[in-house]
């Protein structure tokens, strides 16, 4: 079974429901995919070279084994859920204040 991707993939349902939900709106927003495209690219250098180099290892029971360069695709999915709901509760818990 692929654990990972499974996690992967609900991480991103789940984060998609809380920004429509909680009325946050992040991802209709232009300058969080200027965000997201920065993240990108540092997710590219140091997660291209932990897994390039090996020093994070995978076992492929586990994941799809699908890779942009180095990196499974199921890094991007987490890394999009992380950062996503990030922002979303820092929204939510500023128009609380």
């Amino acid at each position: 079974m692929k654990e990972y991707t499974i996690l992967a993939v609900i991480s991103v349902v789940i984060t998609l429901v809380l920004d429509t939900r909680t009325g946050a709106g992040v991802l209709k927003r232009g300058q969080y995919y200027i965000f997201l495209a920065i993240i990108l690219c540092f997710k590219f250098l140091v997660n291209g070279y932990l897994t390039g180099r090996e020093i994070v290892m995978y076992n492929s029971r586990f994941f799809l084994g699908v890779r942009i360069g180095p990196i499974p695709v199921e890094d991007f999915l987490f890394g999009f859920s992380m950062v996503t709901m990030s922002i979303i509760f820092w929204e939510c818990f500023k128009r609380r204040e």
